[in-house]
């Protein structure tokens, strides 16, 4: 696989970052997670706007201009022959000093990277992870290179042969997202979704399916939730740019239903997902 970092197509191999770079040694850096389809990245201007903000916010500045990163995006996918693919976009902070204050590191890393699409499932089993989100942390909203508590939810799920973990808010109680996915469930017709005031990562594709129900007349609602609240619910289902929209079958061992609005999403979706990248 040809790898794109700080200017360079290379073989991955060959795309290696020093030891002292602040992303390896403390994550400070963030990411983005893009789904490419003919070449084509989706969503191209929320992922970058998502990457800039988070930038913006830590002081990390972007060694490339817009344009010509999106080219590198496309260049890359020819390179590799892979039109449809993962692309994983990643911006370091680059080298610097030991210690934590990041006053000399000035040469940001780069790199772009594409990835197989994963195999396709229909549907996904959950569980309720034991590991707890801060509901107020202002890097929340953004893509960080640290992913410590993901990585353990992620873990328990794999132990428990589940496909996805939710993670808990402080209290125990609400739900805030899955490791890697963005939560919505069907309540009395209605199409619900987790607050955006309650630690979550505002997902590309969570934005989109938000934008399908207002041009399909499904009712959106924010709110928090419960589990015990999600398995009385008339359907579940995941957003996230790897997969877009992923129904859940299960919660923690309990059979969820399955909702015809779920369903209708998932082909508005793919329809967008055409629509753009042809």
């Amino acid at each position: 696989m040809i790898v794109f970092i700080n200017g360079r197509f290379v073989p991955e191999e060959e795309a290696l970052v020093p030891v002292f770079d602040r992303g390896f040694l403390y994550g400070d850096g963030l990411f983005e997670t893009i789904r490419v389809r003919n070449g084509v990245p989706f969503q191209w201007n929320r992922h970058l706007g998502r990457l800039k903000a988070g930038a913006g916010f830590l002081g990390i500045p972007l060694p490339m201009e817009d344009d010509a990163l999106q080219k590198t995006a496309r260049e890359l996918a020819t390179r590799n022959n892979l039109p449809d693919a993962l692309l994983r976009l990643t911006l370091s902070r680059g080298p610097g000093p030991r210690g934590y204050s990041p006053r000399d590191a000035t040469n940001p890393t780069i790199v772009l990277s594409l990835h197989p699409l994963p195999p396709p499932k229909p549907s996904w089993s959950l569980i309720t992870s034991t590991v707890r989100l801060p509901g107020s942390d202002p890097l929340a909203r953004f893509k960080t290179a640290n992913r410590l508590p993901q990585i353990r939810a992620r873990m328990e799920a794999d132990a428990a042969g589940a496909d996805e973990a939710l993670l808990l808010l402080g209290d125990g109680e609400t739900v805030a997202q899955g490791s890697s996915s963005n939560l919505f469930w069907i309540d009395d017709s209605d199409c619900v979704c987790t607050t955006r005031l309650g630690g979550i990562v505002e997902g590309t594709t969570r934005a989109v399916v938000i934008e399908l129900c207002h041009s399909l007349g499904i009712p959106l609602v924010e709110r928090s939730v419960t589990p015990e609240q999600l398995r009385s619910s008339e359907g579940v289902f995941l957003t996230l740019s790897s997969r877009g929209i992923v129904e859940a079958d299960s919660l923690d061992g309990t059979a969820l239903r399955t909702s015809r609005i779920t369903s209708e999403l998932r082909r508005a979706y793919a329809e967008r997902l055409a629509r753009e990248t042809d």
